[in-house]
């Protein structure tokens, strides 16, 4: 009975040890909000550049990076990204045809990291 408990003990200690050192990707962004300021409707395109790294000790994928709206498009690296190495996701707003005023927008971003998810931020003001 001693010698059962003991091999099943080794046996999950094997299981938990060896899911612990496959290896995983992480991702850690310079910043995940970026606001344009006050921008006249006359220049309604707006971009900015989000930085990342993968922080993990495995290659980091982009899956998906999806806009909270049609108005908003996000470009990204769509190579793996080595571990130690950057990326960037670029994001354009276009306020044309939109009401002037305060706007804020989410993007989400889905990756193969250990956090699957994180959103992306960006604002503004549309003035006449």
């Amino acid at each position: 009975m001693k010698k059962k408990i003991i091999i099943m003990t080794l046996m999950m200690l094997c299981t938990f040890g060896y899911a612990a050192a496959q290896k995983k990707a992480d991702i850690k962004f310079d910043k995940t909000s970026h606001n344009f300021g006050k921008f006249s409707e006359k220049n309604p395109v707006q971009k900015c550049t989000f930085t990342f790294t993968n922080i993990g000790n495995a290659p980091l994928v982009i899956n998906q990076a999806v806009a909270s709206c049609g108005c908003t498009v996000a470009s990204y690296t769509k190579t793996p990204i080595a571990p130690g190495s950057k990326g960037e996701i670029k994001i354009t707003y276009n306020g044309k045809g939109k009401f002037l005023g305060h706007f804020k927008k989410n993007i989400t971003i889905r990756t193969n990291a250990v956090n699957e998810m994180t959103r992306l931020y960006i604002e503004g003001e549309m003035t006449e």
